[in-house]
């Protein structure tokens, strides 16, 4: 492994000390128990931008993670660096994703609290609310690289150390997470007519390429050849032009699909279910305890939390399905027989 690497064997431990496994390193550990973890396994009904589909072909919040660990491990292993780690931070990295994709982390940041982002909320998934309310006991880099991984519209690789993953792994599986979803975003953007071919920045297609095979390959091996040691450290970075590149088709994508018509219209329809689910919520305390109780998160209503903490908590655990289900179940009228 490169010296940038980094070794499970000088991981910073875990929150509780634990008995080392005899079979499997602790970030090998860490990938396992998020594999195996309810949030996990709810991201296959969870949005990525194409709310509920019916297509069997549009990405899932699951499929998009999937493709984000395969991506990263991929540079992990050109950079000989920690292929268990990076893998682990990208299966974790959404586990706190919101229904409807984006539109339920904007609700639950216009109603609970202003600072509520899913990457805060993915951290507290795997230190709070698994495993009934005592966590997944992850290592300190698995928890850094997930709550890091996010950002925005900032830039992809942050000049601010202090928003930067304290491993080199932490910092790939964010560069990954941002170069998957303009791939495979763009792709089921046009299969779903939302955007054309031909709409597509001619600088993208010229540079990145016309297929996801191409874009994929041609950002994973621009980053691997242009990173570079420098002062002792290595830097992740791009060439000019892919970067460029890379920039006009986010803001593209940002301009044409998330802020589409099309796609805002049921964003705003996702908005307001949540948001009368989440008031509910507040005013029943029986339905609520019954709702932790099928979705395994009683324990999370034992920790003293607010009523409020404990809502939001319940409404971003839940797939697309569920809500949509309770929604129709709580306030459709059912006609007598």
């Amino acid at each position: 492994m490169s010296p940038f690497g980094c070794l499970s064997a000088e991981t910073r431990g875990r929150e509780i000390e634990e008995k080392p496994c005899p079979v499997r390193t602790a970030f090998q550990l860490d990938r396992d128990r998020i594999v195996y973890s309810n949030a996990f396994r709810r991201l296959k009904h969870k949005t990525q931008v194409f709310l509920s589909p019916l297509g069997d072909d549009y990405r899932t919040r699951l499929t998009h993670t999937l493709e984000v660990a395969q991506m990263a491990r991929s540079i992990a292993r050109a950079l000989f660096l920690n292929e268990d780690l990076v893998e682990a931070i990208a299966l974790g990295h959404d586990l706190g994703h919101t229904p409807f994709g984006h539109s339920g982390e904007t609700v639950l940041r216009e109603i609970f609290s202003a600072d509520f982002s899913h990457n805060e909320q993915s951290l507290r998934v795997v230190e709070v609310l698994e495993n009934n309310g005592l966590g997944l006991n992850l290592t300190h880099e698995v928890r850094d690289g997930i709550l890091k991984h996010s950002k925005g519209f900032g830039k992809i690789i942050p000049e601010d150390d202090s928003e930067r993953a304290v491993t080199c792994e932490g910092q790939i599986a964010r560069i990954a997470d941002i170069m998957a979803y303009l791939n495979h975003d763009l792709e089921d953007a046009i299969r779903s007519g939302v955007i054309r071919p031909e709409q597509v920045p001619e600088a993208c297609t010229e540079i990145l390429g016309r297929t996801h095979s191409e874009r994929a390959t041609t950002m994973i091996r621009d980053l691997i050849s242009s990173t570079r040691v420098i002062d002792g450290q290595l830097y992740l970075q791009m060439s000019e032009d892919v970067n460029e590149a890379f920039g006009i088709l986010r803001q593209f994508l940002y301009d044409n699909v998330y802020r589409s018509p099309r796609v805002h219209r049921h964003f705003e329809k996702a908005k307001k279910l949540l948001a009368e689910l989440y008031n509910f919520f507040l005013g029943n305390e029986e339905m609520l305890l019954e709702n932790l109780h099928e979705l395994q998160m009683s324990g999370c209503n034992s920790t003293r939390q607010s009523r409020e903490r404990i809502v939001a908590d319940l409404i971003a655990s839940m797939t697309d399905r569920y809500a949509m289900n309770l929604y129709k179940r709580l306030f459709f009228p059912i006609p007598l027989v």
